[in-house]
Parts: C-alpha cells; sequence; structure tokens
C-alpha cells in the first residue's frame, strides 16, 4: 500500500490557499465596462465567493466555469444574502495562473431566479491544455480554479486519467478523501451522485444538517447545497479539475424512481407533488453545480445523459439511472419482466447507438447504481436489491446483449452509492460462471456516507463467497482513479482509516487491471 503525499504542489495550491491568488488585480476588459459600470457600484454584505469555484464538462475548445455569489450562504431564505436584482460576474481565463496571458474574458449576468449561479460557457481555448480562471463582481476577486479542455476528438493520447466519488453524506464523515483527491494530477474528476443528502439528522461528530428537517422547497435545497459547499476539502477538489457531474437518488430523494417517491415518505406519495419536490431539487442541483445550459432544468425534467469524448482514447457516456426507471418492485421474482425499464426506451437506444459507433479505445459508463449482479445471502435463496440493477435484470440484459452484438470494445462501468467497493466482471449470464465476459465494472466506496468503515464486513465476505464474478471488495471510505493507457486501464482504490475526524491519511487499498482488447479484471494487486 501506498501512502499519499501530504504536501500540497504549487500548482494546486487553488482553493486550499483561499483567495491568495484571486487578490491579484483583476484585468479590466474595456469591452464590458458599461455592462458592469452599475454591478462595480454594488454594495453585498460580505465576501461574494463563499462557495469557491468549479468548472465542467469540458470540450476540445472549453469549459463551463462555474461560481454563486452567496456572501451570506447560509441565510434562512436560500438567496445567501444577494440583492433581488441581476448581477453582472466578470470572468477570465489564462494561460498562466498569475493571469499574465489572459486568452478569453467576459460578463454573465447571475438573476436572484437562479440564486445568483454562474455558469460561464467558454468557447475558443486550445484543445488538451490546462487554464486557470477566475471571477469577479465589483470589487472582490474569487479564488481561482484550474481546468483543463479536453484533447481534440481522435486525437492519439497514450493517457488519460480521472477520479471518481459519490456519496458524501455531511453528517457521517468529513471530506477529507477530496483533500487527498484535490492532489491527484487528474484530467477529470466524475461524480456520480449523491452529493447532498436530503434528510434531517445531527449526526454523532458535530456536523449537523441544516435545515434541521428533510429537504422538501427550493430554499430548503439551497441552504443544504451551501452548507455542503461551504467545505473547504470540496471547494478545492472542485478547484483542482473539471468536474462532470449527475446526480443519484439522494440529490432529490432516497430511492425515487421516475415519478415515484420512496413510499414511506409523506407528503408527497402524489406523483404531482413529488415533481414539484423534484423541480426543487434539480433547480438547485444545477445552480451549485458546472453544468451547461443544456442541462439547465424546466421544472422537473433536467437533460442528465450525455456523452463526452477525450482524443481517440475514452468516450464517456453519463447515464440517468433515475429519471426513466419503473418503480422498485416489491417482488423480487419479477425482475426479469422484459417491459420493465431502467434507462428508458430513448436514453437505451441513444447509448448503444453511441456504443456501437466509437471509436474509442476505452468506453466508460458513469453510472449511478451498480450493474454486476449481487446475491445477498449466502446459500440458498438468493436475494437481491431492488433499487439496483439487479431490479430491473431484463433491462440489464437488453444492454450487455446489445453490447456484446455491437462488439463494444473495452466496456467499463463506473458506479457509486452502494458505499462500498468492488471489481467485477461482468458476465452475460451470471448464473453461468463460465459465460462470456462483456466488459469490467468498478464500483466506488463514498466519500463519507455510511461512517467509518472496515476493510471488510459479513456483506462482502457474502459477496465475495456467492458471486464468483467479483474480484475485489473494500468497505472502507475513499475515491477511486483510473489510469487510461493504449494497453491498460488500471483502477486505484484510495482510502481513509476514518472520517468521524479530519485529516486522514490516504492509502491505496488495491489496484485493480484490465488489459485491453481482454474484458474482465486481469488481476489486483494490494
Amino acid at each position: 500500500m501506498t501512502q499519499s503525499p501530504l504536501a500540497l504542489p504549487r500548482r494546486r495550491f487553488l482553493a486550499l490557499g483561499g483567495v491568495a491568488a484571486g487578490a491579484a488585480v483583476f484585468a479590466a476588459d474595456p469591452a464590458s465596462a458599461t455592462s458592469t459600470a452599475s454591478t462595480d457600484r454594488i454594495t453585498l454584505p460580505g465576501y461574494a465567493f463563499t462557495l469557491g469555484v468549479a468548472s465542467g464538462d469540458p470540450t476540445p475548445d472549453g469549459v463551463v466555469l462555474w461560481t454563486r455569489l452567496a456572501p451570506d450562504p447560509l441565510a434562512v431564505d436560500g438567496l445567501g444574502g444577494m440583492p433581488q436584482r441581476v448581477v453582472d460576474v466578470r470572468w477570465e481565463i489564462a494561460e498562466d495562473e498569475r493571469f499574465r496571458h489572459i486568452v478569453r474574458r467576459g460578463v454573465h449576468r447571475a438573476t436572484p431566479e437562479w440564486a445568483h449561479s454562474v455558469h460561464a460557457e467558454v468557447h475558443g481555448l486550445r484543445p488538451d491544455r490546462v487554464y486557470w480562471y477566475r471571477f469577479r463582481v465589483a470589487d472582490q476577486v474569487s479564488p481561482v480554479g484550474r481546468t483543463r479542455t479536453a484533447p481534440r476528438l481522435g486525437a492519439p493520447l497514450h493517457s488519460f486519467t480521472f477520479a471518481y466519488a459519490s456519496c458524501q453524506a455531511y453528517t457521517d464523515g468529513y471530506f477529507t478523501a477530496y483533500e487527498h483527491l484535490a492532489r491527484e494530477d487528474l484530467d477529470l474528476v466524475v461524480h456520480l451522485g449523491d452529493y447532498i443528502y436530503e434528510g434531517g439528522g445531527t449526526g454523532t461528530i458535530g456536523r449537523a444538517h441544516l435545515p434541521a428537517t428533510e429537504t422538501f422547497s427550493l430554499t430548503d435545497y439551497r441552504i443544504r447545497y451551501a452548507q455542503y459547499k461551504l467545505d473547504p476539502a470540496l471547494q478545492a477538489a472542485h478547484a483542482a479539475a473539471p468536474w462532470v457531474v449527475a446526480p443519484d437518488d439522494h440529490d432529490v430523494e432516497n430511492n425515487w424512481a421516475g415519478d415515484h417517491s420512496q413510499p414511506d415518505t409523506e407528503p408527497d406519495q402524489d406523483p404531482a407533488v413529488f415533481r414539484l419536490r423534484r423541480a426543487a431539487a434539480y433547480q438547485a442541483y444545477y445552480e451549485n453545480l458546472p453544468l451547461r445550459a443544456s442541462s439547465m432544468p424546466h421544472g422537473p425534467e433536467m437533460q442528465v445523459y450525455r456523452r463526452l469524448r477525450f482524443g481517440d482514447l475514452l468516450q464517456l457516456d453519463v447515464l440517468d439511472t433515475r429519471r426513466f426507471r419503473d418503480q422498485q418492485l416489491t417482488d423480487q421474482s419479477l425482475r426479469w419482466d422484459p417491459n420493465r425499464q431502467m434507462l428508458g426506451a430513448k436514453q437505451e437506444a441513444w447509448l448503444l447507438a453511441g456504443l456501437g459507433a466509437s471509436t474509442a479505445r476505452w468506453n466508460v459508463l458513469g453510472n449511478q447504481i451498480f450493474a454486476m449482479e449481487a446475491d445477498h445471502t449466502d446459500g440458498e435463496p438468493e436475494t437481491f436489491g431492488m433499487d439496483t440493477w439487479d431490479g430491473y435484470a431484463a433491462a440489464r440484459q437488453r444492454l450487455f446483449d446489445g453490447v456484446a452484438r455491437r462488439r463494444v470494445e473495452n466496456f467499463v462501468i463506473i458506479t457509486g452509492d452502494a458505499h462500498r467497493s468492488v471489481a467485477a466482471d461482468l458476465k452475460l449470464d451470471f448464473s453461468e460462471p463460465g459465460s462470456r465476459t462483456i466488459g469490467t465494472e468498478f464500483l466506488g466506496t463514498s466519500i463519507s456516507s455510511g461512517g467509518n468503515g472496515t476493510d471488510t464486513d459479513k456483506l462482502g465476505v457474502t459477496w465475495l463467497t456467492e458471486n464468483p464474478h467479483m474480484k475485489f471488495h473494500n468497505s472502507q471510505r475513499g475515491y477511486q482513479v483510473c489510469h487510461l493507457g493504449r494497453r491498460e486501464m488500471y483502477t486505484d482504490y484510495r482510502v481513509l482509516p476514518f472520517v468521524d475526524a479530519p485529516n486522514a491519511p490516504v492509502t491505496t487499498r488495491a489496484r485493480v487491471h484490465v488489459r485491453s482488447g481482454r474484458p474482465g479484471v486481469a488481476h489486483v494487486s494490494v
């Protein structure tokens, strides 16, 4: 096992260094002087950039830059202490962290309707290049963020490195994992859901949720996001690299499916009422994350699934496994019903068409809930979770059959949600250990959800015994780093010994290898 370096490299000081770089003089843009004159005279009740900065969804010529103005981020009205007026926010992006070589600048109009969030879509940048960015409102300057554009489509790449994470319950633990993730040398970060948790509760470590009750209204969700985003480790991780994000259940409500609320939750069992809640949750999600206008929600609808390409090495298909699924079963004998949907017909067709046409070396799905079969019981009878793909077995079979028919090379699924780590072969028929392997799944653990965790637990022992396609298991907290090359992909499972206190170290618990052209886990180094 290897120890993470504790020193933060200079080029990754970013949000951990506060606003140091942002305190430099912000170069004025003469072209925008008229439009920002009134904003320059605005008086704010405090520092506007308390929630940090972020970037996301990189393309070869650009990226989206995010911030949200919130001088009083936990204000009880959810508006962050901002006035009820449009505010012009200047942004600029440079080739160096001291902003001597500014290449693009502009103005984004932050509105009270969208909680004064900024989603500046930058174009005209060079492919596969590191940039630094910052914002200004009035006489205030934001922290500096670091981002990177995608390589040109089809450009030959020898390597690409990304991390993925999920499940960061504020009440369960500190976000120390993000301190370490911010120090990794990454091209991208993928977040697979449960960015917030919707419930109330105080936990046991002094990190009680705000508001103190479960979130239902837009105001509730805005305050909850502000509380999470005030965490300095989370801010550091956002400022270190571009992110690609997708929501899961707790970003709205635990175990929701389509227009169906969790059955034991009041008062939103009525689908019409639940859609109102989902609209509030989606809007707050968009307001607080670096998403493009194409993902801006319209009431209870939001475009989550999308495709990103990185040279000739990686096609990343981000899925939406909540909005279009059928309601969870209470009788697992019905899980093979061919009419049941996980992705919905339109998304499923989009995904298979894109995989069939892909020319990338590695085809990776960003997936919220695990796809591998997982028998939860020692011996007979077999039992399966109904919220995962196991509860939608026929839909999974359609997907896997489609992957096999299209001869999709180097098919990999990365997954969150389960608060544990597993590396597994994806089989055409999980009931037959000798069945054809079509790909590999890397299930990743949580940032903090579930508390400290252990190296193994009873469920982990059962899973490895009852599911021979599973090759590795761990139930500690942490994140995963995927290294893609021409001949192989390997994933480092990075784990922490505890999250109930700050300053935990990080180690690599295992390195799991997949060879190009040979689906499934090749070997595990521990």
